[in-house]
């Protein structure tokens, strides 16, 4: 596929890497030459300087031949503009753009073929709004995962000592819960994956992912680690977008604490939240967070822009008592770095989640929804079966007879509203939504062409 990219900030360049892997032609455009020199030396990327919006610099891209245009520049008004110029010079086929401000988003008729010609919106403060309510709809979960339009989820976690499953079987998991119905999808022991059979033990510090009906999660996640209480205390470090965002979301629900360091934005938010308390101060002011009762919180989140302040905050706080501490973290390193050291419990990588937003619009073949794991790593996909018995390699098989690429399992089954767990016996059906993990997502053409329909079926 022939894709342009404008932007090569931190979320253009992480779609370019990730796209230039799997056999794309990428072009990504921006002003900064020793930013795209630099790229350009570390990927196999085409790229060119000048400003995105202008149809010069978008022909000298190739727009006229490019199958699809990814607008991610840190202006909305010039990817609003570029998917404009690309639509109505070029005829470019999909056109996506990363439009952050709500007031744009919230006038949903405007971003159509007749105004303006916008295939697929992405929000990152939205996707991420989203991720971190999941996170605390599901106390203890690592990742949320939603699928079939939220019929279904996939869930991380970091199994306990103390967890019914843990020591036994994945098999014992019916035993234990004949009334429901899930599936082990992948574990993940001491950094290596893991395809799990039903003999398989889960040791306690494995990170188990697993499949079920959304009305059965918790109850799973019993299995694994003894339930955390109900959150009642959230504390949000940083008042910008995503916090604003957040705390609207969550205020309803929730006692909520904004905690804003500069004085008008912190004003701004008082008169824009409705019964969320904001604060005046800095994440890392101990004597400001004892005075709020930071130990009694049940969850703080560390959303500014600053990853330092971000870290060191919530290494404060996971200190001072706080039960669940999440930091957004833009660096892979410090990501990394952050988890493997257990110095805070959930880091939240912006970039990946608007990847995952991004990857179901940029694969072929049928694919529903991609969502990135393990840091990019790995994949869940959820992709539609076509075809029959004649045409297609896995409608009419057995799940245990379709052929998949060595790490890749099949973790459940969406069939109209019905949510059916993905055993060895189960028949694929036309039109059936399945939901595959893979280990190793450069294994992700091979399940494509699995999801291939011969030309007789037409």
């Amino acid at each position: 596929m022939n894709i342009i990219i404008l932007g090569a900030g931190q979320v253009g360049s992480s779609v370019a890497e990730n796209l230039a892997s799997e056999a794309n032609d990428i072009t990504l455009v921006d002003t900064n030459v020793s930013l795209l020199s630099e790229l350009s030396d570390r990927l196999d990327i085409q790229t060119v300087v000048g400003l995105a919006s202008h149809p010069d610099v978008l022909k000298q891209a190739g727009i006229s031949d490019a199958d699809m245009l990814v607008a991610v520049t840190n202006s909305d008004e010039t990817n609003i503009v570029a998917c404009q110029v690309a639509h109505s010079l070029f005829h470019t086929p999909t056109k996506i753009a990363r439009v952050r401000s709500r007031e744009y988003l919230k006038y949903k008729e405007l971003f159509n073929k007749d105004h303006l010609p916008i295939d697929v919106l992405i929000s990152p403060e939205q996707l991420i709004s989203d991720h971190i309510q999941r996170l605390i709809e599901y106390p203890g979960a690592l990742q949320v995962l939603d699928f079939a339009d939220g019929r279904a989820r996939l869930v991380g976690l970091k199994a306990y000592y103390g967890g019914p499953l843990v020591g036994h079987e994945i098999s014992d998991l019916r035993k234990h819960m004949p009334g429901v119905d899930s599936r082990v999808a992948a574990i993940f022991r001491r950094g290596k994956g893991i395809v799990p059979d039903g003999h398989q033990v889960i040791e306690a510090d494995d990170e188990v992912f697993f499949i079920a009906a959304t009305k059965d999660i918790r109850a799973v996640m019993s299995e694994m680690r003894k339930l955390d209480k109900p959150i009642k205390r959230i504390m949000l470090a940083g008042g910008g977008n995503i916090g604003k965002q957040l705390a609207q979301a969550l205020e309803s629900r929730y006692s909520v604490k904004v905690l804003e360091r500069n004085k008008e934005r912190a004003n701004q938010l008082s008169c824009d939240l409705n019964k969320s308390i904001v604060l005046l101060g800095d994440a890392a002011d101990e004597d400001l967070l004892l005075e709020e009762n930071i130990d009694q919180m049940d969850v703080f989140c560390a959303l500014t822009n600053d990853d330092e302040a971000n870290i060191l905050s919530s290494m404060l706080i996971k200190r001072l008592g706080t039960r669940k501490v999440m930091s957004l973290i833009n660096r892979h390193a410090y990501v990394d770095l952050m988890e493997s050291q257990g110095s805070i419990d959930v880091a939240i990588s912006p970039q990946q989640i608007t990847i995952s937003g991004l990857l179901a619009h940029v694969r072929r073949g049928d694919v529903v929804a991609v969502h990135s794991l393990r840091r990019g790593a790995a994949e869940a996909i959820e992709a539609i079966a076509h075809g029959d018995t004649a045409t297609s390699k896995v409608v009419g098989k057995t799940v245990e007879q379709v052929d998949l690429p060595e790490g890749t399992t099949i973790g459940a089954i969406i069939r109209g509203e019905e949510v059916i767990m993905a055993h060895h016996d189960i028949v694929i059906e036309n039109e059936d939504h399945l939901i595959l993990f893979l280990l190793d997502k450069s294994k992700f053409n091979a399940v494509e062409k699995l999801f291939q329909v011969g030309v007789t079926f037409f």
